[in-house]
């Protein structure tokens, strides 16, 4: 069999618990699959694994990831009080996704991470979270917009000398928000990489230059996504793959 030359890219599926009318089931936005493979990446979608080991095996099939986005994180999890405007995602992905991210970090695997799948990255690492924006930082600008007939966007500001600013080629862009949750204190392995004008964290990033980890909090993958968020999966993608070709094993000559 020829060796594949796109590089595999795993993404995690959400999951939806068993309801009165329905059975429990996995999901996953087509967006993702089809920015992987516009972006020339093969994308995999991973199960919802319990163990350990399960995950380790998944991982060494694949040579990327991406942390999808869902429903928010439960506050209670992370040592702070429940809030009415919660919507925890299922139990078992917050389980499954909490033993990937570690996995996923102590490999350095590169990494894109959206939405709810940046701050799972983030509180990992030790960072905090906002619970709901609009009551924590009530003078903050609107992040989601419940009436709004369109996709929510507003402005975004790149900090200079980070490889997201690179990436999109500096200074300010627009971008979809759908968010109430957010990045409060930046975990120890990330730095802050944009900004909305409100002073919110709408991006990080590793701090390690040899380690693409990017984390974004609107919707790259989406069909309200601006032409510019393509060239964050085609960047994640050829990092992807010159970390692969670091790690290849060298032939010894005869």
């Amino acid at each position: 069999m020829p060796k594949a030359t796109r590089p595999v890219i795993g993404v995690n599926a959400d999951f939806v618990a068993a309801g009165k009318m329905h059975g429990a089931y996995m999901r996953l936005g087509a967006g993702y699959a089809d920015a992987v493979l516009a972006a020339g990446g093969l994308p995999i979608v991973m199960p919802l694994y319990g163990k350990d080991s399960e995950i380790g095996a998944f991982l060494d099939k694949v040579d990327g990831f991406i942390m999808g986005a869902g429903l928010d994180l439960d506050p209670r999890r992370l040592g702070t009080a429940m809030h009415q405007s919660v919507r925890p995602m299922a139990e078992r992905r917050e389980e499954h996704d909490r033993l990937l991210v570690r996995r996923l970090m102590e490999r350095q695997m590169p990494i894109l991470a959206i939405g709810v799948g940046m701050h799972q990255l983030n509180v990992a690492c030790g960072g905090t979270l906002f619970v709901h924006l609009p009551e924590e930082q009530p003078r903050a600008m609107p992040h989601f917009d419940a009436s709004c007939n369109g996709p929510h966007r507003h402005a975004v500001l790149l900090n200079a000398g980070t490889r997201l600013d690179e990436i999109y080629g500096g200074g300010e862009i627009r971008v979809n928000s759908s968010h109430h949750q957010a990045v409060k204190a930046v975990g120890a392995r990330f730095r802050v990489s944009a900004l909305a004008p409100d002073g919110v964290i709408e991006a990080i990033e590793a701090v390690d230059q040899n380690w693409f980890c990017i984390g974004v909090q609107w919707q790259p993958e989406s069909e309200t996504a601006s032409a510019l968020d393509m060239q964050l999966f085609e960047c994640f993608i050829q990092a992807v793959i010159r970390a692969s070709i670091r790690q290849a094993p060298v032939a010894l000559a005869a």
